[in-house]
């Protein structure tokens, strides 16, 4: 086995596994067919195993290639944060920044929040990855992270934003149609919005809300921003961030003191960007953005402060 592996091929092969065949990848990544062919095949002699086998539908990928992606993939998102941190060279807050936070959160919360920060930080260039599945910033697949999680690993620096509040809404021209349910067992009789696919933290929040499962809902879709849409346009009822509600007279909250829900709101990043000018202005940015977002009230000065994670790894 070769020791000394250049990453094109490497890319190339991340390129072939995701789009199926050696022209797929080759217009993903802007290079020629026989180019990338050569690629594959110069892989393969390298590691001395074959990675793609031929079919009618295009390359289908080997047990071997499918147990490389997952290094392949953290080998690309190094490579992307080099490429950040390079452009970043100079005086100020300058270069590329990759924020990542959920549909919700990336579509109705972020944007204002990086449009102040762009206008204070011309030089700034802002990734949004728009995404539920919690990007690894250990591996580097985003600088900072959003999430409705308290982060755990030691390497991690967090700031705690406080409490999301949801809660279940619906439209006024929905309850003038199909009249307002006052209790829980009232859902019974209308068209409830929600997920198709469990998750963890539905399968938690069913406990909080018992009858309000797949089976019960009219409409289903694992899309935050798709549930979102459906509520607004008056097809039912469903949860909804209390914040984003209240941007509109036309959503009503139903029965807020019998169902609320909270989901606990990070700003998190590596602790070796502390020192990073482009991440720290964008850090302290969502903190005050989303803090002011939430409704919380902190100390002069405190804003944006930094502190490293202490919850142990293995918890």
């Amino acid at each position: 086995m070769a020791s000394n592996i250049g990453w094109e091929l490497y890319r190339t092969f991340l390129g072939v596994l995701r789009e199926g065949s050696l022209s797929g990848a080759a217009r993903a990544l802007g290079i020629t067919q026989p180019t990338a062919g050569r690629h594959v095949a110069a892989l393969e002699a390298a590691l001395g195993t074959v990675l793609f086998t031929r079919s009618q539908v295009g390359l289908l990928p080997t047990e071997v290639a499918l147990s490389l992606r997952t290094h392949a993939e953290a080998m690309e998102s190094t490579a992307a944060s080099l490429q950040r941190a390079a452009t970043a060279q100079g005086d100020g807050a300058r270069g590329v920044v990759r924020i990542s936070a959920s549909e919700v959160i990336g579509v109705e919360v972020l944007p204002p929040i990086v449009a102040r920060l762009r206008e204070t930080h011309p030089l700034l260039k802002v990734e949004l990855v728009v995404t539920n599945r919690l990007q690894d910033l250990l591996r580097r697949e985003a600088d900072i992270a959003v999430r409705m999680v308290r982060p755990k690993q030691e390497q991690l620096l967090a700031r705690r934003i406080g409490d999301i509040l949801l809660g279940l809404h619906a439209h006024r021209d929905y309850l003038a149609r199909h009249g307002t349910p006052r209790r829980p067992e009232d859902l019974a009789g209308h068209a409830v919005i929600g997920y198709d696919q469990p998750t963890a933290f539905i399968r938690q929040a069913g406990k909080a809300l018992p009858g309000f499962h797949r089976d019960t809902f009219s409409l289903r879709t694992d899309s935050d921003l798709a549930q979102l849409a459906l509520i607004r346009a008056g097809a039912g009822i469903g949860m909804c961030q209390v914040g984003l509600a209240r941007r509109s007279e036309a959503l009503v909250r139903l029965m807020p003191r019998t169902v609320s829900m909270r989901l606990d709101t990070w700003v998190t990043m590596h602790e070796d960007l502390r020192h990073s000018p482009r991440c720290r202005v964008a850090f302290d940015a969502l903190v005050e953005g989303l803090q002011q977002y939430v409704g919380m009230t902190t100390a002069p000065g405190a804003q944006g402060k930094m502190a490293r994670t202490r919850t142990p790894a293995s918890e």
